[in-house]
């Protein structure tokens, strides 16, 4: 008995010293990712690894699944169907039905799920792993049963996903982890597309909002890591250009930047739209499994037209870039794709339009050259150029990102004439979206949540310096009934600089500068309250330390009470407290982003 004991107690012991290892490696492996740049590229090197492995599983199930259900051999795409049987177009409500019922089994939370770009704004990359399966699963239903959403929202949603649970894991800094979830977003395009340096600028323009020196280093490791990974398994990069060779005459770059004005005005009216019925979907109160139903059968008239409008349209656009597709043809595909991509994301398909901006912007710079070439009679600019022109500025208007899509072209033609005028396009329609409507598609969505970020710019920790944080307590609140002389006698001159009023119910009544009290025109018989100032402006506790700044700017005041809903005096806050709290919240996140690791 007593060697029975014995021999667990020794079992015990071993465990506790495995354990205690594990720990202690931990603990190293934490204070070198800390410490260590090179530690830390090469923990971004391991996401981009995993991100590269997960977006070739992701589009070789999604592939899967609409070769089983539209009945095609796994060299046969979809999106280049000449045309499918009504039988066939049945998978589109089914899809609707099927990711209700996904969405039912995972118990998928009431409350937005979070994505990359609002993790890094607001939760300093935090995410949650269930969130980014939830989003990648539906994303994989949406897509796989045909649905007009494309899959790059699930590659860099589990990228970024993953790296966000690594960084925890590691408990590296915040800016440390926004770069993680850059990384890992970041990656998981590149390895969609074979291109590492349109990864890493998605990463900097659209996740993380900056380019910053420590995040160069990690970001495109991860990018050309997840290449390479794709690669040796076996995955062919997306083809989105042919024929888009030869020099760029200069003097057509005044006609490039005219379709980069019309494709801003497209994403915007794009945007625009899709929201709009997303508004009227839910005044309408259907059921939310049956939106989707509803959705899909309303594609189903769109896909008999033209099988292009179907998933993502990857072979769609390659077959129509390279093959001089029709006027007509090219009108009737705009028209469906637009209207099939509002559709799907207006009755609740999860996705995004990372490649149907692209379809669809390479449409609409075929429709611009072949319009130039009929109003003078001969050819004006390239088609093919005008293409990927096109493609680059509608997907800057939706997605964001100008050098995002300019090193896209640049990687996919090889041709850096071309990319010159993508760039200047990009721009314009960057510009022109930013001057006339503010958002990219994935900021806009969180506008029409609530939310009033813009970008991924790090602006979460301006949501914790509110003023019920900074505020100092107020113990002293004054019945604004007293009268002058009865306040004299409470607060002598230097006692203090400021009192606070309330009524009989406690209820904020304003300010009294203390000296004001003591002036020789003042009536001692009168009420305190005549002297009170700022009885109708006050903080209110959850403020963020922006709006805060911008009260006292309104007011002229050095200090304003913070009161609650029911106007009860919470505290007193100086403006030059705060000024200095967010002096010092920016230096501390700049030393952060551009500082050297230093031992821990």
């Amino acid at each position: 008995m007593s060697s029975v004991k014995s021999a667990d107690a020794a079992a015990g012991a071993q465990s506790d010293d495995a354990t205690g290892l594990v720990d202690r490696f931990m603990e190293l492996l934490r204070q070198k990712l800390r410490s260590s740049e090179l530690w830390f590229i090469a923990l971004a090197t391991l996401i981009g690894i995993i991100a590269g492995a997960m977006t070739v599983g992701l589009q070789d199930a999604a592939h899967g699944i609409q070769a089983l259900l539209y009945g095609l051999s796994m060299s046969e795409r979809l999106s280049t169907q000449l045309s499918l049987k009504p039988v066939q177009l049945l998978v589109l409500p089914a899809g609707g039905i099927a990711l209700a019922l996904f969405t039912y089994v995972v118990r998928a939370r009431r409350r937005a799920l979070v994505d990359s770009v609002e993790a890094n704004a607001l939760h300093g990359g935090q995410m949650s792993m269930k969130d980014s399966l939830i989003i990648s699963g539906q994303t994989l239903i949406s897509n796989g049963f045909g649905a007009s959403v494309g899959l790059e929202a699930a590659y860099a949603q589990m990228g970024s996903g993953v790296a966000s649970f690594v960084g925890r894991t590691m408990t590296v800094r915040r800016p440390d982890l926004r770069t993680l979830v850059g990384a890992g977003a970041g990656a998981g395009i590149a390895a969609a597309f074979g291109a590492p340096l349109a990864g890493a600028f998605y990463a900097f323009e659209i996740v993380m909002g900056a380019y910053t020196p420590s995040a160069i280093a990690p970001v495109a490791a991860a990018c050309v890591a997840a290449v390479l990974t794709a690669r040796g398994l076996g995955h062919h990069p997306y083809l989105i250009a042919s024929g888009g060779s030869g020099p760029i005459d200069v003097s057509h770059y005044l006609l490039y930047v005219g379709l980069a004005a019309l494709c801003a005005g497209l994403g915007i009216v794009l945007m625009r739209t899709i929201s709009i019925v997303e508004t009227l979907t839910k005044r309408a109160r259907l059921p939310a499994w049956a939106k989707p139903a509803i959705g899909g059968a309303l594609l189903m008239p769109l896909a008999f037209v033209t099988p292009q409008v179907l998933s993502s349209g990857h072979a769609a656009l390659y077959l129509d870039i390279s093959g001089g597709a029709p006027t007509k043809l090219v009108i009737t595909v705009i028209l469906a794709k637009c209207a099939a991509s509002i559709v799907s994301l207006g009755f609740g398909f999860r996705g995004g339009l990372f490649f149907a901006s692209l379809f669809v912007g390479s449409l609409f710079g075929q429709l611009y050259a072949d319009t130039l070439f009929l109003v003078f009679g001969q050819v004006v600019v390239s088609t093919p150029h005008a293409a990927l022109v096109g493609m680059a500025g509608l997907a800057v208007a939706v997605i964001g990102g100008p050098l995002t899509m300019a090193m896209l072209v640049l990687e996919s033609t090889q041709n850096l004439a071309l990319t010159g005028v993508v760039i200047v396009g990009s721009l314009v329609a960057s510009t022109l979206v930013r001057v006339f409507f503010g958002y990219s598609f994935s900021t806009w969505r969180l506008h029409l949540r609530g939310e009033t970020i813009r970008s991924a710019r790090d602006v979460g920790w301006v949501r914790t310096l509110t003023a019920g944080r900074m505020m100092r307590r107020e113990t002293r609140a004054t019945p604004a009934k007293l009268t002058v002389a009865e306040f004299r006698r409470r607060f002598p001159l230097g006692s203090t600089s400021r009192v606070v009023l309330v009524d009989d119910f406690d209820r904020y009544q304003g300010i009294v500068v203390t000296p004001t009290a003591y002036a020789d025109s003042v009536d001692t018989a009168a009420p305190i309250s005549d002297l009170a100032v700022l009885s109708d402006t006050a903080l209110r506790p959850e403020m963020d330390i922006v709006k805060v700044m911008a009260v006292f700017d309104a007011a002229t005041a050095d200090e304003l009470a913070v009161v609650s809903a029911d106007s009860k005096v919470l505290g007193l806050l100086s403006e030059t407290y705060v000024r200095k709290r967010y002096a010092e919240e920016i230096e501390k996140n700049q030393r952060d982003l551009f500082g050297e690791r230093q031992g821990s």
